[in-house]
């Protein structure tokens, strides 16, 4: 069955993607540029027509606007990036009782949704919500930006996985040990029981199951980014 690119997004997300082909870049060219770097082809001239590039609609769960800042910081960073099937999206706008850790097929557009805990630093008050980032070292804080994922390890939480900041905003990640690991407080029977995640020390905290997941897909070498729509 072929369904219409309203269909695919929903009329409200239908509308956010019009409104960006309003400036000049549809969507899927957002996208469509995660896998190399490059903006899409412009079209050769008619006298040597070629097949039109298939485009990619990735699933509304994610922001069009945290999608474009991911895209630009991926851009960015190219030549740092072993592996462009996949990549990761925090988006950290979202309370920590909704799925906000996805990763996303950068072939298909396909999404699949974690549930992830933020740093107690940037929370004090535990509303759930992150309020503020932080890079400084004994801050217990979430830092924003994009990172390289790194190899995996056996730590505090069981089989683990490190990452790299790779902007002024985060690059104090590997001295500050913010990883990737599963938490009891990510499970999603603490959500059921208290409305919210509980907080860590600023790592992506995610539950065992989900866990397995990003370990599988999202290894060594993968893009994540994360942050926060104002």
């Amino acid at each position: 069955m072929i369904y219409s690119r309203r269909q695919l997004l929903g009329a409200g997300a239908a509308a956010g993607l019009i409104a960006t082909a309003a400036k000049g870049e549809t969507l899927a060219q957002i996208v469509s540029g995660l896998n190399d770097g490059k903006r899409a082809a412009m079209p050769r001239p008619a006298s040597a027509p070629v097949a039109a590039r298939p485009r990619v609609l990735v699933d509304p769960v994610i922001d069009p606007r945290l999608l474009a800042r991911a895209r630009a910081a991926f851009d960015a960073n190219r030549g740092r990036i072993r592996h462009t099937n996949l990549v990761g999206i925090t988006d950290f706008s979202r309370a920590s009782r909704e799925q906000r850790f996805f990763i996303l097929d950068t072939n298909t557009g396909k999404v699949s949704s974690h549930y992830v805990a933020h740093g107690r630093g940037s929370d004090p008050d535990h509303s759930g919500y992150l309020e503020r980032f932080s890079n400084a070292f004994g801050s217990n804080a979430s830092s924003a930006g994009a990172y390289i994922t790194g190899e995996y390890y056996n730590g505090k939480y069981g089989r683990s996985m490190k990452v790299k900041g790779l902007e002024p905003r985060n690059n104090n990640a590997e001295g500050r040990a913010i990883v990737v690991h599963s938490a009891w407080y990510a499970e999603p029977e603490v959500i059921r029981e208290h409305g919210k995640l509980g907080r860590s020390e600023g790592c992506f905290a995610l539950s065992h199951a989900s866990l397995q997941e990003v370990l599988r897909r999202l290894g060594p070498g993968h893009f994540l980014y994360a942050d926060k729509l104002a």
